[in-house]
């Protein structure tokens, strides 16, 4: 990939778990080619260090990325800053334009987070011993809707903000093609809440995959009622996973 960073450094430690696993790198393209097709517009919001913007330009899309983060911003445009079907964008997103505080967890930046709510459920929960978050910086954000006026309108949106997920789609007055959320066992009602602001924008049915599967759960789509009931019968050791929506026409 030709960046400079220590594969020892917490961003190096992200480079190797989500670009060295090139089984799990295959799973994603597989997973995201059912959703988004050669010449499709992506925003990945989100982005990190990149993994899944890489999916995306493999498959052919026009991606619009954004990381807050300004060290792993620095990987991302190092990654992709010449690729001339990605936009690169150091901002956040949420309901509103503005500023907000980022609570970034550097020995481990990919659970970074602007929620302080997200930080309180973390704290003590399985799966989460051991986090902190330890430094803080105020960061630009811009919304969906303000995304698509400028870029255009996209076929998919892939959102994985650590507990911002409402907020982002909060920020968003119209309904999209297709879209993925991450979820967590410890904010279930984050999820809950995402698929009901779903829901009042347009007609909608789910899927769902765990942790780093990158393979949809659910042999059919389901309905929100089915998708909220499934959500609540995660064991803890599942810890994470993404929610798939595809508009019904």
């Amino acid at each position: 990939m030709g960046h400079p960073i220590a594969p020892t450094s917490p961003i190096g430690r992200s480079l190797a778990i989500y670009y060295r696993d090139t089984a799990r790198t295959a799973r994603m393209d597989r997973l995201h080619a059912d959703l988004v097709k050669p010449g499709a517009r992506v925003f990945d919001i989100g982005a990190h260090v990149g993994d899944r913007t890489g999916s995306f330009l493999r498959l052919g899309a026009r991606v619009v990325a954004l990381e807050p983060q300004p060290k792993v911003f620095r990987a991302l445009r190092l990654i992709y800053g010449r690729c001339a079907r990605a936009v690169l964008l150091p901002l956040a997103v949420g309901a509103t334009p503005g500023e907000i505080v980022l609570h970034i967890n550097r020995r481990n930046p990919t659970v970074s987070t602007v929620e302080p709510g997200f930080i309180a459920a973390a704290s003590g929960a399985a799966g989460w011993q051991g986090q902190t978050w330890d430094h803080r910086i105020t960061v630009p954000v811009t919304t969906l809707d303000a995304l698509v006026a400028r870029h255009g309108a996209p076929d998919f949106v892939k959102i994985d903000v650590e507990g911002h997920e409402l907020a982002v789609l909060q920020g968003l007055s119209t309904a999209l093609p297709a879209l993925s959320f991450e979820f967590t066992v410890i904010g279930r009602a984050t999820a809950h809440a995402c698929v009901a602001r779903l829901g009042e924008l347009g007609r909608y049915e789910y899927n769902l995959s765990h942790g780093e599967e990158h393979a949809l759960r659910a042999g059919r789509w389901l309905g929100a009622d089915e998708l909220r009931a499934r959500i609540d019968a995660l064991p803890e050791a599942v810890n994470s996973g993404d929610v798939f929506a595809r508009r019904i026409a």
